[in-house]
């Protein structure tokens, strides 16, 4: 694990044209669909959007959708996304919580999606979903199980080598939520650093407000 920064931004150009990660936000956002009734009355937060892969598949059927990130490039792409497609109801937004930024606004929905392996401390993290939320409201976080750092060729910004799920629901209850739920959403088979095929599990974990 490393505590420098990944420079998203560099990425962000060619990050939609990786088929397995383009296959893996579809998965992820399906398990979302499936585990949330997303209605036409509901503001949602995507924390660690990138271009967007997770979040436009939610637009359709929400009011508003409120994407951030902390790399502008990436920022920059999913504007120019929604620039195209005309989508009145997309704002981003750069927030970067290492330098200070805060999560503000209120949301029915918050999802972030293989994003909490780069945060530090990610029972704060939740704790600031939470404040942002309203009782009953529902949040849900996809990430690798335990992988013992295989995933990444470079782990430069990683901070944790996936996770142990029982662990992250303690966090999830700490924070504030309840009903807290999690299971597997997808499987990215991807070379490991020694480039053999190794699959990899995604899951999803849900909570609501308390």
């Amino acid at each position: 694990m490393s505590e420098a920064k990944r420079d998203f931004s560099k990425e962000a150009a060619t990050w939609d044209e990786q088929p397995t990660r383009v296959k893996l936000a579809q998965d992820i956002a399906s398990a979302i669909r499936s585990d949330v009734q997303l209605t036409p009355d509901m503001d949602v937060l995507d924390f660690g959007c990138g271009t967007g892969l997770v979040s436009l598949q939610l637009q359709p059927s929400v009011r508003t959708l409120t994407c951030v990130d902390s790399a502008q490039g990436m920022l920059d792409v999913l504007d120019a996304k929604a620039k195209m497609l005309g989508l009145e109801n997309v704002q981003t937004r750069h927030i970067d919580l290492d330098a200070g930024g805060a999560i503000t606004g209120n949301y029915h929905l918050i999802v972030s999606s293989m994003t909490f392996h780069h945060i530090p401390d990610v029972g704060a993290l939740l704790s600031r979903f939470a404040a942002a939320m309203p009782s009953g409201a529902r949040v849900c976080i996809a990430d690798l199980d335990s992988e013992g750092g295989r995933f990444h060729g470079d782990n430069t910004g990683v901070f944790h080598l996936g996770f142990d799920r029982p662990v992250l629901r303690q966090a999830f209850q700490e924070a504030g939520f309840i009903d807290v739920r999690d299971r597997t959403a997808a499987e990215v088979v991807k070379p490991d650093a020694e480039g053999n095929p190794t699959p990899f599990s995604v899951f999803l974990m849900t909570g609501t407000r308390a």
